[in-house]
């Protein structure tokens, strides 16, 4: 099952970052929505109480039990709708088949193809008073590396048996525009701060991964041209440095306090913001977003979670934090504060926690705190 909130668009031309104040947002259908998905809403209808921010819901469909019921998982009047009226959305919880089934693919996926979102945005946070505090944001190119999937397998000529190649692809274009979106998260994470956010950081810095030692042509390329866009006069306030990608993965784990922006290739970002949500001990806390040029869909990383279904235990909190992360990138960085301030308040007290984080409360007793806390 699935869910997304999205911001109609008034002006589909509208450049990466934007910022207005009248924001409507479309939801699923109510049939295809939990309670921790719902939560994303609620977050929204109270900013539109306590903000100049306004909101309106479109309800459009998507996910494997629209798949179930018209053949596709997709459909095209729900691309159409995201196109025409929409500025963002929240992409909630989705259930997926187990075992390949004919005609079926993953829609978010193909919503990344058809709306360009190039960026898959996942910040790792803990509460500030945790014994090893972490803040930081992964940045990942969503679009080549080895997932362009161009692969093959042939004979070896020499009769040894079986050769798969695959290629991986960098495109200066697509790795200048990653670091770019890296160089505009730090920037906004750093305003976020300055709006009384808690964070561990004083100042902006980004890291770029690769693996240009070994990888001299493709990485190599990487490296180049993040450093140089990285270098345009926009982000002369940033700091940035270098990792090369394996002792990345160990310094992440041995020292995660000292990153706050972190920008990949597409695989070493996969593999990274994967091994990072272990850092905060539960996916239920991890939010995500897929990002392109004015547009942003919000995304809890966890699945459907079926073995707790209608229980109303799921953790709410990547659901509501992915509306915040939605609507940094609608430019309402404010906004996005209040909602990260108050998921802090709710991680800091302890009284509200869901099973997954060694409490006992329901998603709607976790949702209700954070709603009194804004």
């Amino acid at each position: 099952m699935e869910d997304r909130s999205h911001p109609r668009r008034r002006d589909r031309k509208r450049s990466y970052p934007r910022k207005h104040l009248d924001l409507p947002l479309w939801v699923p259908h109510p049939s295809n929505t939990t309670h921790s998905s719902q939560a994303g809403r609620r977050i929204l209808e109270t900013l539109s109480t306590s903000t100049n921010l306004k909101f309106s819901f479109i309800d459009l469909s998507a996910g494997y039990e629209t798949f179930t019921q018209t053949g596709t998982a997709l459909p095209e009047k729900t691309i159409e709708t995201l196109k025409k009226e929409c500025d963002g959305a929240l992409f909630g919880a989705v259930s997926s088949p187990t075992t390949k089934v004919a005609g079926y693919s993953s829609p978010i996926v193909a919503l990344r193809k058809r709306l360009d979102l190039y960026a898959n945005v996942r910040p790792v946070k803990t509460t500030a008073s945790a014994k090893s505090p972490v803040d930081l944001v992964i940045v990942r190119e969503n679009t080549e590396d080895l997932y362009v999937k161009e692969e093959k397998t042939y004979d070896a000529p020499d009769g040894s048996g079986k050769v798969a190649e695959a290629i991986k692809r960098i495109s200066e274009r697509a790795s200048h525009r990653i670091a770019t979106m890296a160089g505009e998260i730090a920037l906004r994470r750093q305003k976020i701060r300055e709006a009384g956010a808690a964070s561990i950081h004083k100042a902006p810095l980004v890291t770029v991964t690769h693996k240009s030692n070994v990888l001299s042509q493709t990485d190599g390329l990487f490296r180049e041209t993040a450093r140089k866009a990285l270098a345009q006069p926009r982000y002369a306030q940033l700091a940035v440095e270098e990792q090369i990608v394996d002792s990345m993965v160990y310094k992440l784990f041995r020292q995660p306090s000292a990153y706050d922006v972190i920008v990949a290739p597409n695989l070493y970002g996969d593999i990274l913001s994967d091994g990072a949500a272990a850092l905060v001990g539960s996916l239920g806390l991890v939010p995500s977003a897929n990002v392109g040029d004015g547009f942003a869909i919000g995304e809890p990383c966890h699945g459907s979670a079926p073995d707790i279904m209608g229980q109303g235990i799921a953790n709410p909190i990547a659901t509501i934090r992915s509306v915040g992360l939605m609507l940094e990138f609608l430019g309402e960085e404010g906004a996005a504060a209040k909602v990260y301030t108050a998921v802090d308040g709710n991680l800091e007290d302890g009284k509200f926690l869901s099973p997954d984080m060694g409490g006992t409360a329901k998603t709607q007793e976790v949702v209700e705190d954070i709603l009194r806390r804004m």
